[in-house]
């Protein structure tokens, strides 16, 4: 049995990644209906379920306040619980659909001062590396009139600009990423990340590979 795909849709907040996550776990899962027994599963970064998770919930909405570096760590770790159920699926064939991912943590906590690329970079070391990623480009100034933006803590505009930043530096030479222009429709976006999905699948998938 073939692997299946780890996808990974990130993206600035309020940028449509949920959005565009429900889309494309419906199509894969109605993709294995009709071809296979293969389906998709989704999930979300961070986890706020585990309890690692409602301490970043609490943190995120500015309810509590941690260290840099301890939040950091706290989203890896997030990261890290799910790490054995991901690898299960994907070798039972299953695909795996992420919204955020470690890019995510990277990204936001390099706009933090004395936070250094590597020692960023290291707790996330060892996950499963995406097959696809989908960076939801959108400018910030339009991010910023979708509803619901402000409410949590990481929602203001010069920080969405400092984290695009990152975003575009981390992703500027990798292969596996795809921009989409997210200031388009819905539906738009939809069919830009399906067309580039349906070109992974009808691939064979090669080994899975590790973040480093």
């Amino acid at each position: 049995m073939a692997r299946g795909r780890l996808i990974v849709i990130e993206g600035l907040d309020r940028s449509g990644k949920s959005t565009q996550c429900a889309h494309l776990l419906s199509a894969l899962q109605q993709e294995g209906t009709s071809s296979s027994s293969t389906t998709a599963e989704l999930y979300k970064f961070p986890d706020r379920t585990t309890a690692i998770g409602t301490m970043i919930d609490g943190y995120l909405r500015s309810t509590t306040t941690l260290d840099d570096r301890a939040i950091h760590l706290l989203f890896s770790a997030n990261r890290w619980e799910r790490a054995d159920t991901i690898l299960a699926s994907l070798a039972a064939g299953r695909h795996v659909l992420c919204d955020r991912y470690l890019y995510s943590g990277i990204a936001y906590s390099l706009t933090k001062p004395g936070l250094e690329p590597g020692w960023c970079r290291a707790g996330d070391v060892g996950l499963p590396l995406p097959d696809a990623i989908f960076f939801l480009d959108v400018p910030e100034d339009v991010a910023r009139r979708r509803g619901g933006f402000g409410q949590e803590r990481y929602e203001r505009v010069e920080t969405q600009r400092a984290v695009r930043a990152q975003f575009l530096q981390l992703f500027h030479a990798d292969e596996t990423v795809t921009f989409v222009d997210a200031a388009h429709d819905v539906q738009h976006v939809r069919r830009k990340i399906w067309e580039k999905v349906q070109d992974l699948l009808a691939t064979e998938p090669g080994p899975l590979g590790q973040f480093s």
